[in-house]
C-alpha cells in the first residue's frame, strides 16, 4: 500500500490553491442564482459587498486570532467557515436576497480568517530568509494561478452546470482544501495574547501607516485599484451579454473576464522594469492609463477589441500596484511589522472595494444604464488618482 506523503510547504500550496480557486468560481454560482430567481444583473454588486463586510468588521481580530492558535488549525476553521457557506447554498431559499448575501457574507468570514494563518505560516515552514522569500512567492504564485483558473475555469463550470451541482464542486474543494492542511504541522500559538490590546494596536498601528506619506500613498493607491477591479469585475459580467451579444450562460463571459488577470500578471512582472523603485509614484502615470480605457468601454462592441482593452487594463493595474506594494511593505515591516501592514492593507481595500460596489449598485438603481456605470466608476477612480497627484508633488518635491 504506497501512502500520500506531502512535504508541510506543498500541502500548503496545494490548500491555498484550491480555496482561492472556489472562492473564485462561487462568484459565478452565485451570480447564477440572482440570475435564475429573476434579479438584475446591479444585484451582483449588492451581494459582493457582503464579501468584503467582514474583512472591515473583523479587520483587528484575525491576525492576533491567527497568532493565538497554531496556524495549521486556523486554516481548518477558515476552510470549514467557507465549507458552511456552500452548504447554506443548498439550504437557503434562493429568492432571498439577504439570504445569498447571508452565505456570500459566510464566505468573506471564513476567507478573513484564513488570510492572516497562510502567511504567518511560512516563517514557521521555512529556515531561512531566502526559503521564506522563495516560498511567498511560489503562495503568490499558486494564488494568481487560482484565481485565474477560478475566474475562467471555474466560471465556465458554473454557466455549464445548475447552480446546485456548481455548489457541490465548491464545497468539494473547501474540503479538499482542509483535507491538506492534516499534512501541515500543528505548531502552538502565542496563548497570552490578548484580543482587546491588540484591537488597540491595531489602531495605533494604523494611524503611524496612515501618517507617512509613502506609505499613505500606497494604501491609497492599492485600495483604489482593488475598488475599481472588484466593480468593474461584477459589471463586466453584466456588461459582456449586453455589448457584445453573449448569452449570459456562456462560459466565454468567465473566459473574457480572466484576460484581465492576465493582463495583471504580465504588468506586475514587467513593472520593476518599468518604475524604479526609486521613483514608486511614477505608477501612477499607469493608474491613469487604466481610467483612460475604462471610460472607453462604453464604446467598445467588438469581442476581440473588448478582450485587447482588458488585458490593457490587467496590465496597466499590474504596473500600478506593484511598486506600491512593494514600498508598503517594505517601510510598513520597519514601522509596525509585516503581518499588520497586510492586515491594515486589507481593511482599507475592502473599506474601498465596498464603497465602490454599493456606489455602482446605486447608480444603476436609479436606472443608469451599465456602460454609465462602468463611467461613474471610471469617475470614481479619477478623484483618488487626483488625490494621489497632489501626494506626488509632496513625495517628490
Amino acid at each position: 500500500m504506497v501512502k500520500l506523503r506531502l512535504q508541510p510547504l506543498q500541502a500548503l500550496y496545494f490548500t491555498q490553491f484550491l480555496s482561492a480557486f472556489a472562492d473564485n468560481m462561487i462568484l459565478f454560482v452565485i451570480a447564477n442564482l440572482l440570475r435564475e430567481n429573476g434579479f438584475s444583473p446591479a444585484m451582483l454588486a449588492l451581494v459582493s459587498i457582503s464579501f468584503f463586510l467582514p474583512y472591515i468588521l473583523l479587520a483587528p481580530l484575525v491576525g492576533p486570532f491567527a497568532d493565538k492558535h497554531p496556524k495549521s488549525f486556523v486554516l481548518v476553521i477558515g476552510n470549514l467557515i467557507k465549507a458552511l457557506s456552500v452548504i447554506l447554498l443548498f439550504v437557503i431559499d434562493h429568492s432571498s436576497i439577504l439570504l445569498l448575501m447571508l452565505s456570500y457574507f459566510t464566505v468573506g468570514v471564513g476567507a478573513v480568517v484564513y488570510s492572516p494563518a497562510k502567511y504567518g505560516i511560512l516563517p514557521e515552514l521555512t529556515s531561512n530568509e531566502q526559503e521564506l522569500f522563495r516560498a511567498n512567492a511560489r503562495i503568490e504564485g499558486y494564488t494568481i494561478i487560482a484565481i485565474l483558473l477560478g475566474i475562467g475555469g471555474g466560471g465556465a463550470v458554473a454557466s455549464i452546470t445548475a447552480p446546485l451541482i456548481s455548489s457541490a464542486i465548491c464545497l468539494l474543494l473547501y474540503l479538499l482544501s482542509l483535507a491538506m492542511t492534516f499534512f501541515i504541522p500543528r505548531m502552538a500559538g502565542n496563548a497570552s495574547i490578548r484580543y482587546g490590546t491588540e484591537a488597540r494596536r491595531f489602531i495605533a498601528d494604523f494611524a503611524v501607516l496612515m501618517k507617512r506619506p509613502d506609505t499613505r500613498f500606497s494604501l491609497v493607491g492599492t485600495g483604489s485599484f482593488w475598488m475599481s477591479s472588484a466593480v468593474l469585475r461584477v459589471a463586466l459580467i453584466a456588461w459582456i451579454p449586453v455589448a457584445l451579444g453573449i448569452d449570459p450562460q456562456s462560459f466565454s463571459v468567465s473566459l473574457i473576464l480572466a484576460t484581465t488577470s492576465i493582463g495583471i500578471i504580465v504588468g506586475a512582472f514587467l513593472a520593476p522594469k518599468l518604475i524604479p523603485l526609486k521613483k514608486f509614484t511614477r505608477s501612477l502615470n499607469y493608474g491613469f492609463g487604466m481610467l483612460l480605457i475604462i471610460v472607453l468601454f462604453p464604446w467598445i462592441h467588438v469581442t476581440a477589441v473588448a478582450i485587447c482593452f482588458l488585458l490593457l487594463v490587467g496590465f496597466m493595474g499590474g504596473a500600478f500596484i506593484i511598486p506600491m506594494n512593494t514600498i508598503l511593505q517594505e517601510e510598513g515591516k520597519t514601522l509596525v511589522g509585516s503581518g499588520k501592514t497586510i492586515a491594515i492593507q486589507n481593511l482599507i481595500e475592502n473599506m474601498l472595494m465596498a464603497v465602490g460596489s454599493g456606489i455602482y449598485y446605486l447608480i444603476v438603481y436609479l436606472g443608469v444604464s451599465i456602460s454609465g456605470a462602468i463611467v461613474g466608476q471610471g469617475l470614481l477612480l479619477l478623484v483618488f488618482l487626483l488625490y494621489l497627484a497632489g501626494q506626488r508633488k509632496k513625495l517628490v518635491g
